[in-house]
């Protein structure tokens, strides 16, 4: 096993260190969920810390890691007999992203069960985990089958098992540790809020911190042993702080001043529940225990809420979690008054109480703050609110000269409020990765029947692979309990769930477009659909054409947010190249099936079905469009026309697309014009 790089040789990301070691000292904090650029040490510091953690006393040869003070009483490996175990080193288990549901919860022991007869529990990650970390590395992008295990392990401290004949429970209490690029797509609100702390983590752009950077990293890559050594007396001096702030921990005070501090501060950040309340308080208790102390102060409420409530708050969807520090320092100084006040505003010691106001803008008191090393490295004093904002056009900015953002163009408007949209699903039965919208055939998922594999062997249908071999066990000659099965007997279980697809937007970003009311509502429509996308689990593209071209706003990617932001910032103007539009996007569709052929495309076009621009503009779009009806794309049309007198240009567009089209309150999924609507592609027309 290779020498690990040394938890204390890690360069700055003091917040992400400092996180990792309260969970260290206290596991029931909840585990810390890393997000951050590529490149920013988030792998690198998580698998350092398991070198830190402290040895565990287990029953020997429990594969469940029972305490043998306290063994589980319905442990698989059990009875214990109360008494001495055996130490080892704390676990760290790695959780990939592919993994099958199998591996993670365990299943039946097929060899055992087929050449022995005997029912026999194989364990999973869950079991290895218990008592150790469980580490995701990019836990956004985990199939939606697996993170629903998760979260019902974490919520309950045990893995239950009910499958294939078996059902097993199991104690599964470990420290959840997440990895994650914001970049590819965030992370489901439940899972989210699993975890106890978030930080934010991004690389330096002091030059002298970003070189010593590069000289530690390259020193660990020429001698790992040779530069682990050098710090292993640092190593052990925080090994042993873990251990001391672990004894202290039960005799820290957390007295009903700090507790008023955690509970109005939650309330003022709308935080749903009461887990915040709860993670905040332990949070703060180990904060106290790791700098020595036996009682909670107001510095310790406060850097409990920097870790504990950025992805707590309540916020729009798309946007990223944070938290307003200046609010924080307003209500813990309302509500704070002392460490022992009740928060009324302070009479405390001295006999002149009357008049003398404290200056709230004075020195913040707060001696032990930790340094705040913002990712974004922002100097947002208040006024950021409106620095991206736009002038109309034709409006002159202060130095007295207009705008010029382009021949015909026009500046961006914000999108109107999201909604609740229709379902749009994709025809058929699919074979994509795992997702919310299509129906599909998948590794999970309810099982529909057996068939002979093809290839190998992933899931195997034991039902009926006993029933092809049962026929045959005389003429095998069978003699034992164990059943004779030949390969040819082998089953594959047929499951089918939902996958996610890659819906390609393309929006009509044209003169016709332009209104602002008009391109707000447009805008609020692909806003609510990327919304749907997000819980959907789909991957996004963002195709627009104005002027002359169309161009490719955004590759298809799973960072639905990113599609947002370039949504809002989409100016209009210019003629309708229609045709241009749709040829841009049967390119990107082209290049993403030759990537990811077995993830089905749905393109929905946003537009009023005018098509301006470019000679022969009309007859051109429609040989654009039925190159998608004769690839078999679903598409669906939303008609942005308005006013009482229609064209009906976007229905036309829509039957040579071979799809549908709907109107953008047809679009809403409270809408009476009808229900759940699938996109029809070559069949509808077929039929």
């Amino acid at each position: 096993m290779s020498t690990p790089f040394p938890f204390t040789a890690v360069v700055g990301q003091d917040d992400l260190r400092l996180a990792l070691l309260l969970n260290a000292v206290s596991p029931a904090v909840g585990g810390v969920l890393v997000r951050g650029e590529k490149g920013t040490a988030k792998s690198t510091a998580v698998r350092a810390l398991s070198a830190l953690m402290p040895e565990v006393d287990v029953v020997a040869g429990c594969r469940f890691s029972c305490a043998p003070a306290a063994p589980d009483p319905a442990c698989p490996d059990g009875p214990h007999e109360v008494g001495a175990g055996v130490q080892r080193p704390a676990r760290m288990v790695e959780l990939p992203v592919g993994a099958s549901e199998d591996r993670l919860v365990g299943a039946l022991d097929i060899e055992r069960a087929l050449a022995e007869g005997v029912k026999a529990f194989e364990p999973g990650l869950l079991a290895d985990a218990h008592r150790g970390i469980l580490y995701v590395d990019e836990v956004n992008l985990l199939h939606d089958h697996l993170v629903d295990l998760l979260l019902d392990a974490a919520a309950m401290g045990a893995s239950y098992v009910e499958r294939e004949g078996v059902s097993v429970r199991h104690a599964a209490r470990f420290l959840l540790v997440g990895t994650m690029n914001p970049e590819e797509g965030e992370l489901r609100p439940q899972l989210l809020d699993r975890f106890g702390l978030t930080v934010e983590v991004a690389a330096s752009r002091e030059p002298d911190q970003r070189v010593e950077v590069v000289r530690r990293r390259l020193a660990y890559d020429d001698d790992p042993d040779g530069f682990a050594g050098r710090w292993a007396d640092e190593e052990t001096s925080v090994r042993a702080r873990i251990v001391a702030a672990r004894k202290l921990l039960p005799s820290v005070v957390l007295g009903d001043g700090p507790l008023r501090q955690i509970a109005a501060t939650c309330a003022a950040f709308e935080v749903d529940g009461m887990r915040a309340d709860i993670v905040m308080a332990r949070t703060a208790t180990t904060l106290a225990a790791w700098a020595g102390r036996t009682e909670v102060l107001a510095e310790d409420v406060r850097q409990a809420a920097l870790l504990a409530l950025p992805h707590r708050r309540r916020r729009n969807p798309f946007d990223a979690p944070g938290l307003d520090e200046d609010k924080l320092d307003e209500t813990l100084e309302e509500f704070g008054g002392g460490d022992g006040s009740n928060g009324s505003g302070g009479s405390d010691d001295s006999g002149d109480s009357g008049d003398e106001d404290p200056d709230p803008d004075g020195p913040d008191g707060g001696g032990g703050q930790p340094p705040q090393e913002g990712p974004d490295g922002s100097n947002d004093d208040g006024s950021g609110e409106s620095s991206g904002e736009v002038p109309a056009q034709g409006e002159p900015s202060e130095s007295g000269q207009a705008p010029s953002p382009g021949a015909g163009e026009q500046a961006p408007v914000r999108a109107a409020e999201p909604f609740r949209t229709k379902v749009l699903s994709v025809p058929g039965l699919g074979e994509g990765a795992a997702g919310r919208r299509s129906r599909a055939r998948t590794e999970h998922g309810r099982t529909t029947g057996a068939r002979r594999p093809q290839g190998v062997l992933t899931k195997l249908h034991l039902a009926a692979t006993v029933q092809a071999a049962a026929p045959h066990q005389r003429a095998r000659g069978r003699s034992g309990p164990g059943l004779v099965v030949r390969r040819d007997d082998l089953r594959q279980a047929t499951r089918e769930g939902r996958e996610g697809n890659l819906v390609l937007f393309v929006v009509d970003a044209s003169g016709s477009m332009a209104a602002r009311q008009r391109m707000s509502a447009v805008k609020g429509a692909v806003l609510s659909l990327l919304l749907d996308a997000y819980q959907r689990r789909d991957k996004v593209g963002l195709v627009t054409f104005r002027g002359s071209t169309g161009e490719v706003a955004l590759p298809p990617t799973s960072s639905v947010d990113a599609a947002a932001v370039r949504l809002e910032s989409l100016p209009t103007g210019g003629r309708t190249p229609l045709a241009a539009g749709l040829l841009r996007a049967h390119d990107v569709l082209r290049v993403e099936r030759l990537r990811d052929p077995a993830r089905r495309a749905l393109m929905v076009v946003v537009t009023d079905g005018r098509a301006t621009g470019g000679p022969e503009p009309v007859s051109l779009a429609g040989r654009a469009a039925r190159l998608f009806a004769a690839d078999g794309v679903a598409s669906v049309v939303v008609d942005c026309e308005s006013g009482p007198v229609r064209l009906g240009l976007a229905g036309q567009l829509a039957g040579e697309l071979g799809g549908t089209a709907v109107t953008l309150d047809e679009l809403r999924a409270d809408s009476i014009a009808g229900l759940v609507r699938d996109v029809q592609g070559n069949s509808r027309r077929a039929a």
